[in-house]
């Protein structure tokens, strides 16, 4: 089974729609010529029975009347049937009923009569079935009547030339219903498939477009899950231009901001070495150069960064915990001479956050750096179980720039692509977390959390934060 499952999965869309078609077919000849074959012929079975007696009814009803025996005698020539014999069987004795097909009477089914009505005077019972004789089959019918001549059995008997009709106009109603219900449904199975395979290819023939390079448009006019994949990849492709252009501005006005400390650092190292100091003395000037040098060595570690902090962070935090007390307090004493005009508020509990310390350490810096560049007068700093924000009383932010704040290639205030932010995002993601950026009552704040996890979860997160806790104090 799981074998045909494995092949089937590799069919195309179109090979697996034929297949199952295919199957439908087979099984509706199967369920035809197999099951409602046989139904056919028991229905013919009760219908022959019931034709039978019904005639024999009335055939009683005379034989009981006070008519007399001319009568009965015409009236059994009249309402002779050309496919039913009937007859009167007294012992050995046989009395035709009407003008019977002597030739279909023969003497093996006379005999096989008899015996029957032998049976129905025994058991008083009325006995139906069939008998194969030769080539033909014949259905009988035998009860017993009671008349104020004697007591009889009337037997009646068909053979199966008038079911062979009866069949032929059953099969042939049946059958052409059947057919025309099955191509009625292949019709309606055809279009669907076809309304499913069309904007598929639709959005086959987008992709490859896309992936050449070429300016086009999908219009998938559905509401359904296609609908939906068609629409995100129509957004997707408009995110990932729009980040594309993003990121070559970035690389040209990054390429400048590099071009700036460089040409700073060759033009301050060929002056002193001509005995030119640009900066009225050789320290100074060496000053300059170390400051660019060091400008130039943080560009190029938030890039080298950027790039490797999803690997770093997923391959090596697998079960690490860290102390986010101890990495805010940490990056607040490195930072303490940034700006001593802003006054710092903390409300910090001892918990701990998934992740490994340096990657948390590098978020908390990153944050910082952003608060220190817009904050008036203070920075604010909360810490509490899987929750961590830094707010300050800087300018609030635009609601478009909040929509994509965190984004790698977005340019921020002041045309600067600072990558800061964006670092960040995937630190937080990688040790799955979120992050968002809002605007408050006097200023802007940065919030990292997870959604708290139910109660039994909780407890055990306690617990394994309090056993790594014991581990760290060791």
């Amino acid at each position: 089974m799981k074998k045909i499952a494995n092949y089937f999965k590799r069919l195309s869309l179109t090979q697996q729609i034929i297949l199952i078609i295919l199957s439908f077919v087979i099984f509706f000849f199967a369920f035809f010529f197999l099951f409602l074959s046989g139904n056919i012929d028991r229905t013919i079975s009760v219908q022959m029975y019931d034709l039978m007696e019904s005639r024999q009814e009335s055939i009683v009803t005379i034989l009981k009347s006070d008519s007399s025996p001319q009568d009965k005698t015409d009236y059994f020539k009249i309402a002779v049937d050309k496919y039913q014999i009937n007859c009167l069987i007294d012992g050995d004795s046989i009395q035709m009923l009407g003008k019977p097909n002597q030739k279909s009477f023969d003497a093996d089914l006379k005999r096989a009569m008899i015996e029957k009505a032998a049976l129905v005077r025994k058991n008083g019972k009325v006995e139906q079935g069939t008998i194969r004789k030769r080539t033909n089959s014949y259905y009988y019918r035998l009860c017993q009547v009671r008349t104020k001549n004697g007591n009889y059995v009337l037997a009646s008997f068909m053979d199966d030339s008038y079911s062979e009709i009866l069949r032929s106009s059953l099969v042939d109603s049946t059958f052409d219903l059947t057919i025309f219900a099955y191509f009625i449904m292949l019709l309606i199975m055809m279009i669907w498939v076809y309304s499913i395979i069309h904007p598929l290819n639709q959005i086959k023939l987008y992709i490859e477009q896309v992936k050449m390079g070429k300016e086009v448009e999908l219009h998938v006019n559905r509401k359904d899950e296609i609908g939906e994949v068609a629409d995100a990849l129509v957004t997707m492709k408009e995110d990932l231009t729009k980040q594309e252009k993003a990121k070559e501005e970035m690389i040209h006005n990054i390429s400048h901001d590099l071009k700036t400390p460089i040409a700073t650092i060759k033009s301050y190292a060929e002056s002193i070495k001509d005995g030119i100091y640009p900066y009225g003395t050789m320290e100074k000037s060496v000053d300059v150069i170390i400051e660019n040098a060091q400008r130039l060595e943080d560009k190029v570690h938030n890039l080298l960064y950027l790039n490797r902090v999803e690997y770093l962070v997923t391959s090596d935090a697998e079960g690490v915990l860290t102390n986010m007390k101890d990495v805010v307090e940490e990056v607040l004493l490195n930072s303490a001479v940034i700006r001593k005009d802003i006054e710092i508020q903390t409300d910090i509990e001892e918990v701990f956050f998934d992740g490994l310390l340096e990657s948390w350490r590098v978020t908390i810096e990153n944050i910082m750096e952003n608060a220190f560049r817009y904050a008036k007068s203070y920075i604010k700093i909360e810490v509490h179980e899987n929750d961590l924000k830094i707010s300050n009383d800087g300018p609030k932010m635009d609601e478009d720039r909040i929509e994509t704040l965190f984004h790698p290639y977005e340019k921020g205030e002041g045309g600067r692509f600072g990558l800061g932010l964006s670092i960040v995002d995937k630190v937080v993601k990688a040790n799955h977390y979120r992050v968002r950026g809002f605007n408050t009552e006097d200023g802007v704040c940065f919030e990292i959390y997870r959604d708290v996890p139910n109660k039994k979860d909780h407890r055990r997160r306690n617990q394994r934060q309090k056993n790594k806790k014991e581990n760290y104090l060791m």
